[in-house]
């Protein structure tokens, strides 16, 4: 018989502080932001092992996790223990008032068998996700490994010759030019789709909320997805806290934490190292997205980037707006650029009260800050695809940036674009050390570099 337990002290007085320090990232903001409600998550706790979970990284923990959800939901909701070891499973789909809890040393670890992640309507279901639910939850010390190595396309380029060879070791086909690899026709997993750019545009998230009320992420290291690690979309009332995302820094389309058309969100204390944008504002391109709400009342507060194609970014789709931002006391270190604001036409919007505070950079290997409103899209071996027609055209406004401290960006600032889609960008008491070219300005007046110091050797 399955085992119910009332959770213990220590656990409660966690989530109940968890709840409470919302409230100290509120302090000293640019404008009015209200921090998100917590999740209520009753005070009962089942545990893994109690409904057929085993921890040896062998035996397939889907249905135990399927199962002991399922029991938490008939009680009310609660909290999903996750005691130490390597649980190997399939797809977890969490319900209304559950945590997910890893204890330390707890891995859950997604299967290479690509085909559990299948949907009937041969779509693919992310690792872990919750859609049109209220109150969940995931948190504690351990770690969710997406295995995205059996996803991604790999670029020759981006390797060295024993990581090739590595490649090469699992199977897989070469593009004819011997650019890109594809885990296509491997030797231990079947094929998802008829071909390798079918199965290369199937890959998923790892984490995905939608259309979720009151979600907490805290603590949890979430790494090498096959595609984006941790995507809240459409969801109201969301905190992720003190989390750390990782993969490869070669990893295709390897984002870190993307939000898109969320409400009330708060992003702080985390530390992001991966393969494209770290934390990524997006809101739809086209007139379906405009449909679905702006990507507003956002606070983006302490955090760590380290690799990743930008720190802190805007779109490229974002055609229903972004609005009431506040970007505070982060640091980017060894980014490829560090605010990175692109878009393109067919898929841009209007940005509105961006506030940007207190952002320090070291080794930025492109740029420091840039615009950019004719971004090209480029799937792994594919032409790139840009935006078309004169619709939902980018207009990056309304956006200021105060105390920006920048050391070794190769180009301090760039801009591509008119003043239509570029303007009312203001920077004070900034600092950029370059060492290529200072500004790389399409026109002159884009933006007010009045208060921008530039310096170089």
């Amino acid at each position: 018989m399955k085992r119910f337990v009332i959770t213990s002290i220590a656990l409660l007085l966690c989530c109940l502080a968890s709840a409470q320090d919302y409230g100290k990232y509120y302090t000293d903001l640019p404008f009015e932001l209200t921090p998100p409600v917590a999740p209520a998550i009753p005070d009962v706790s089942v545990s893994l092992p109690d409904f057929g979970g085993v921890p040896d990284g062998i035996t397939l923990c889907t249905e135990a996790f399927a199962k002991a959800i399922s029991a938490l939901a008939k009680q009310g909701g609660g909290h999903l223990i996750v005691p130490p070891g390597i649980w190997l499973t399939g797809p977890i789909i969490l319900k209304d008032h559950i945590d997910l809890h890893l204890e330390k040393g707890a891995m859950v670890l997604m299967s290479p068998d690509r085909k559990l992640f299948l949907k009937e309507e041969g779509k693919v279901r992310p690792g872990i996700t919750a859609s049109k639910r209220s109150d969940v939850s995931i948190t504690g010390e351990g770690i969710i490994d997406g295995n995205g190595e059996w996803w991604r396309a790999v670029k020759r380029g981006k390797v060295s010759d024993v990581e090739w060879k590595d490649y090469h070791r699992m199977g897989g086909i070469d593009t004819e030019d011997g650019k890109l690899w594809y885990p296509f026709d491997l030797k231990h997993q079947e094929n998802i789709a008829a071909d390798y750019k079918t199965q290369e545009r199937m890959r998923t998230h790892l984490v995905r909320f939608s259309d979720c009320r009151r979600v907490l992420v805290s603590g949890v290291t979430i790494q090498n997805s096959p595609k984006f690690h941790l995507v809240p979309q459409r969801c109201q009332d969301v905190a992720i806290i003190g989390v750390t995302v990782r993969c490869p820094w070669n990893a295709q389309n390897g984002d870190g934490i993307d939000l898109m058309h969320s409400r009330d969100v708060l992003v702080a204390d985390c530390s992001v190292d991966v393969g494209d944008d770290g934390i990524c504002l997006k809101a739809g391109g086209g007139p379906k997205a405009a449909e679905q709400g702006a990507t507003e009342r956002i606070l983006i507060r302490g955090n760590k980037v380290f690799h990743a194609h930008g720190g802190f970014v805007i779109g490229s789709e974002f055609s229903a707006g972004i609005r009431d931002v506040a970007v505070l006391d982060n640091t980017f270190s060894g980014t490829d650029t560090g605010l990175r604001f692109k878009s393109a036409p067919g898929r841009g919007g209007v940005t509105s009260r961006i506030r940007i505070r207190n952002v320090w950079m070291s080794d930025i290997r492109d740029q420091a800050i840039v615009f950019q409103t004719n971004y090209v899209n480029v799937p792994a071996g594919e032409k790139g695809v840009t935006g078309e027609g004169s619709q939902f055209l980018p207009e990056f406004c309304d956006i200021e940036v105060d105390g920006l401290t920048c050391r070794d960006a190769r180009i301090g600032i760039s801009a591509n674009g008119t003043q239509e889609m570029i303007h009312d960008i203001v920077l004070r008491n900034c600092t950029i050390f370059w060492t290529k070219k200072a500004s790389d300005l399409s026109s002159p007046g884009l933006l007010d570099l009045s208060g921008v110091r530039l310096e170089s050797w």
